[in-house]
């Protein structure tokens, strides 16, 4: 999947791949301004809000750097014969916002097709999933006090100035759980400036930044923080605990009563086991295993009650693994392994690309029965039929769609 924002942190960046995320602080600008106000603007992230069921654990309002109560923004609304819902009070949050705040919604890539399709071009790319936090600020609010986050963070300038301080590590690659505390920033300024529209940014996990308004008076600011929770090695130890179920010796209960010669002899059977099974289970697997076995994002299934589907798309997590075998080819993807015949790779790629394909003129091109591979692939979860909602979130985005 080519996207045009993937290109563009990579120019904006000096990177080539994902290989430097999490490794050092970097900023730079999209080669492409205007790609920000393509993603999400002001107005429509107020349009989004105000059209949906809101939480405050999902959406939060800051003044002076504190929450504001979400009575003061959020209302219950009773629904004809349903339940009442909560929602944003549209003329609260605007007075507030004229007042001066920030507005966070977390996970908007949930809400809105076009970030839905950024943080997948952005999964594929840095084999990690990724969500997408946007921040409003107005006025001259200020936003979070200074702070660290458990994630490697991409954000993306995307209207008005914001100020920002980052500063460097005190504590190596800290967790959320962790062994011991971090809560000391350190002295260190890495960086300290205003970040402009199409401005892009890197910080690592653990590195404290703070952001604001405070210096600027009137205006706005809108930014977007894609989030990339890195596989660590406590990943793949966890992993090796799912796994260890399968050996009858780990499954025994701790001979807690037994002798010590006996209770001696137990441990030994359990670190042979738990060596044997870190020799045999690799990292490799570990990575490799999670990104086939992961579901796919959520999706409209239609099952062909209003038609067939013109147009396709490949909606897994992460890109599907495509391995030639003797004359067949195999799939492995979203928890699922399929095989097909070798003379249906060249339309099983495009299917697989990551972007909107047209049966029609698929089929056209390759010879191959387009529709019957989609169908197969569309039951098993693997691909799903373009909506109209859907292709807006691609349009303009993507580079050499095959339609």
């Amino acid at each position: 999947m080519d996207h045009r924002l993937v290109r563009g942190i990579e120019d904006a960046l000096g990177w080539l791949g994902p290989g430097l995320l999490g490794r050092e602080f970097a900023r730079g600008t999209l080669p492409e301004v205007s790609l920000g106000e393509r993603l999400l603007t002001p107005v429509r992230l107020l349009d989004l809000i105000m059209r949906r069921s809101m939480t405050s654990a999902r959406l939060r309002c800051l003044q002076d750097g504190s929450d504001v109560h979400p009575q003061a923004y959020l209302m219950t609304k009773a629904m004809r014969r349903a339940e009442a819902v909560q929602m944003v009070d549209m003329a609260r949050l605007g007075r507030l916002l004229k007042e001066g705040a920030t507005l966070v919604l977390d996970a908007v890539n949930t809400y809105d097709a076009t970030l839905e399709v950024a943080c997948r071009a952005l999964q594929w790319w840095a084999r990690e999933l990724v969500q997408v936090n946007t921040y409003l600020t107005t006025g001259s609010a200020a936003g979070f006090q200074l702070h660290w986050d458990d994630h490697d963070v991409i954000i993306v300038q995307v209207a008005g100035q914001k100020s920002w301080e980052v500063r460097g590590l005190a504590r190596p690659v800290p967790m959320y759980r962790d062994a011991e505390p971090n809560q000391t920033p350190p002295e260190e300024i890495v960086w300290q400036g205003t970040m402009q529209p199409g401005d892009v940014m890197h910080i690592p996990r653990g590195y404290w930044h703070q952001a604001t308004r405070e210096d600027h008076g009137d205006g706005y600011s809108l930014h977007l923080t894609f989030g990339f929770p890195q596989r660590t090695g406590v990943d793949y130890l966890t992993w090796l605990a799912d796994q260890s179920r399968r050996d009858e010796v780990l499954r025994h209960d701790i001979a807690r009563w037994d002798s010590v010669r006996l209770r001696g002899e137990q441990q030994l059977a359990f670190t042979d086991a738990a060596v044997k099974l870190a020799a045999t289970s690799s990292v490799d697997d570990y990575l490799a295993g999670r990104e086939q076995e992961l579901p796919a994002a959520r999706h409209v299934v239609t099952h062909g009650l209003f038609g067939s589907p013109r147009e396709v798309v490949c909606v897994t997590e992460f890109p599907p693994h495509i391995e030639e075998l003797d004359g067949t080819v195999s799939v492995s993807a979203a928890a699922r392994r399929m095989t097909f015949p070798v003379k249906a790779l060249p339309a099983l790629r495009p299917l697989l690309g990551g972007q909107p394909v047209n049966l029609d003129q698929l089929t056209a091109v390759t010879g191959v029965n387009a529709h019957a591979l989609a169908g197969l692939l569309i039951a098993e979860d693997i691909c799903a039929e373009v909506t109209p909602d859907l292709a807006a979130g691609y349009q303009g985005l993507l580079t050499g769609v095959a339609r």
